[in-house]
């Protein structure tokens, strides 16, 4: 359905107590210089965000010339908006596109915000929260400290994360002239679709991908590896008359850092802790010399300005606390991101029940229409890929007595 909103209030929340002189001066690590400067976004009031800012302080100030966060308590734009329909019509039938729309800002349009966020009302009284954290700031680990710290806050905790900041300490920032992290983010032409894989079929393609080889104790590949390696193939034949003439192609798989670290980082450590390549001991302490892995990105940047190379990317956000953000009044609905601005990219959700996935995949318009009616996945997914039905909907209002205490993120 066609989704109508409109802004009814602007305003921008600042943390209640200044910054020390000490900690205003925020530099940004390696890792976040190389990042794009895009949004992220999660689609989930004022005095606990204004809180929350407190503990998460840079993420209230300004960034400049890639380089440092000014932690100047300038603050973060807060807007209210107004949707024309009822939640549970726009859960029957949500499409990626429309939930730009519960944003505050274009993805693209970051500008020097680390954060942004957009409360939208429903009818209902259903709530519709945009959150927007920028990626050169934050990784989606950050985002959901962040995310359910401020929950955590509005509901009354006292037991609340205190983060901790200073990746530039181990990641050093370097000269990175000559780069542009923005290599493959597009405006026209993307097209960002769900396709849901219930349990059972997820466990069919673990079965289907393992490793036979070892009679007694075959190695079965977790969800993401054998989702992956799944839509490799529908991925290929989409692609592959654009790109008859070429030779190389490259998977890339996003993973979380902290763990890999020697010693392991906490969750809580704020920032942008993530890489794309095998990844060991060995190969962080390399990544701690950041001119390598430069000089690597700006090869791979060359071959894909010149065509010579096609990029398919992988970012998995299953076994992440995305439905733990309880304001006071519930757990979400739902968790979803946005129609975002990367070529060939598939981003991987638990679902609500957890026991499935929801695999958001974008592509060129043309690339999609033939993805989409690729026999194999079509067997495997849902169609169409239901949220929430109305009775799971009418229930839920009914445990919890409130209709306008259900939000989705």
């Amino acid at each position: 359905m066609e989704v109508e909103e409109r802004v009814i209030s602007t305003e921008v929340i600042k943390p209640p107590l200044p910054t020390p002189d000490h900690l205003r001066s925020h530099r940004l690590s390696f890792l976040n210089q190389i990042s794009h400067l895009i949004f992220m976004p999660l689609v989930e009031f004022t005095r606990s965000l204004s809180e929350a800012l407190t503990r998460f302080y840079p993420l209230a100030g300004r960034v400049r010339e890639n380089h440092i966060i000014d932690c100047n308590d300038e603050g973060i734009p807060f807007v209210q908006a107004r949707v024309h329909c009822q939640l549970s019509e726009f859960l029957e039938d949500a499409r990626p596109g429309q939930l730009n729309r519960f944003l505050p800002y274009k993805l693209d349009d970051v500008r020097d915000l680390p954060a942004a966020v957009q409360v939208n009302l429903f009818d209902c009284g259903g709530i519709a929260i945009g959150l927007c954290i920028s990626h050169k700031i934050a990784d989606a680990l950050s985002f959901f400290t962040f995310l359910n710290s401020w929950a955590a806050i509005a509901r009354g905790d006292t037991d609340i994360i205190q983060p901790r900041f200073g990746s530039a300490a181990i990641f050093l920032p370097i000269n990175i002239s000559g780069f542009k992290p923005s290599v493959g983010i597009i405006k026209e032409n993307i097209v960002t679709k769900r396709f849901v894989f219930n349990a059972s079929n997820i466990s069919a393609l673990r079965e289907k991908y393992a490793d036979k080889k070892k009679i007694e104790n075959p190695r079965r590949p977790t969800r993401i590896e054998a989702l992956s390696a799944f839509i490799w193939g529908p991925f290929m034949a989409a692609t592959q008359e654009e790109f008859k003439s070429k030779r190389l192609y490259s998977v890339l798989h996003a993973v979380n850092l902290r763990t890999r670290m020697d010693p392991p980082l906490p969750d809580y450590y704020f920032e942008n802790i993530h890489e794309i390549k095998k990844i060991n001991k060995e190969y962080v302490e390399k990544l701690k010399d950041g001119e390598g892995h430069l000089s690597f990105l700006k090869g791979r940047a060359h071959l894909l300005t010149k065509g010579e190379l096609l990029s398919f990317s992988f970012t998995s956000l299953c076994r992440f606390p995305l439905y733990e953000a309880d304001f006071g009044w519930g757990k979400p609905l739902w968790v979803g991101s946005a129609s975002l601005t990367y070529k060939n990219l598939v981003t991987f959700f638990d679902t609500r029940s957890e026991d499935g996935i929801e695999e958001w995949i974008n592509l060129t318009a043309e690339d999609m229409e033939k993805l989409e009616i690729d026999k194999e996945l079509l067997a495997y997914t849902s169609s169409p890929p239901v949220l929430v039905s109305k009775g799971e909907l009418a229930q839920d209002i009914e445990t919890n007595n409130l209709v306008f205490a259900k939000y989705i993120m």
